[in-house]
């Protein structure tokens, strides 16, 4: 980690800690990463646009799971209230209407099977590790550090209005229907960044604590931008894709 990342000694006000969380986005969050800059460019075959579909949607999965992971961790009745509208947003009243099936819908629109995008099996291994090495981190981390990792939701309206005006201008066989999933996350994100935030800036209130913080907000970016590095890696001109993994069809 950068020593721009360091919390001083004797610690930081609220303020200076929540400049040093928005700084850590703006350095590290995969709206920087050459794969996304790909995608608004509208250079991405559709081969990697459906393998990104694919495995994002291993992590759209497993979010309303890591937020029970939290919510199981909450003594607060007012936090628990709060988070469970995220597990609320993502699996929708009956289990199949909120945001996972969105995202389903959005890669059976790329021409995707849906059963084989929810078994998950032709997914990247580095893809399910790290979703798997965020949800341990939420249930073996201080309840802060589960917190403040959710923090990467400030930056994501920013990356959503880079993506999706991009992916509508520029990929003919996309439409505003196949994105449907980000017409609300942009509010949600909004809504639930802002209640983590005021919570990890109430609670970080030592220096440790606030280092806690910044690194589990570190660590988010860092699984995020794995999950780029290992699409660029496997789909981009290196063509390294894994055994056992998504193999887009080749153009005729």
């Amino acid at each position: 980690m950068s020593s721009f990342h360091r919390v001083a000694e004797g610690g930081l006000s609220a303020t200076e800690l929540e400049v040093v969380l928005r700084q850590v986005g703006a350095e590290r969050y995969h709206n920087r990463h050459l794969f996304h800059h790909r995608m608004t460019a509208g250079t991405l075959s559709k081969g990697e646009m459906q393998a990104w579909a694919l495995n994002r949607y291993c992590y759209q999965a497993i979010i309303p799971r890591k937020d029970a992971t939290i919510l199981a961790r909450a003594e607060d009745p007012a936090l628990r209230a709060a988070w469970r509208k995220r597990i609320e947003d993502h699996d929708g009243e009956d289990g199949w209407s909120g945001g996972i099936a969105r995202w389903l819908h959005l890669a059976t629109s790329l021409g995707l099977d849906a059963d084989a995008v929810k078994s998950e099996r032709l997914a990247l291994p580095a893809t399910r590790f790290a979703v798997g090495a965020y949800l341990n981190f939420c249930a073996s981390q201080t309840l802060l550090e589960a917190v403040a990792s959710s923090l990467t939701e400030l930056f994501s309206p920013a990356i959503i209005g880079e993506r999706v005006p991009a992916m509508l201008a520029r990929y003919d066989y996309i439409t505003k229907d196949t994105l449907a999933y980000f017409t609300a996350r942009p509010e949600q994100a909004s809504r639930d960044a802002a209640f983590a935030l005021a919570y990890v800036l109430e609670h970080a209130d030592t220096p440790e604590r606030q280092q806690a913080a910044v690194d589990a907000l570190v660590f988010k970016c860092d699984i995020l931008w794995t999950m780029l590095d290992a699409l660029q890696h496997a789909y981009g001109e290196e063509g390294n894709i894994p055994p056992g993994a998504f193999q887009p069809e080749v153009p005729r």
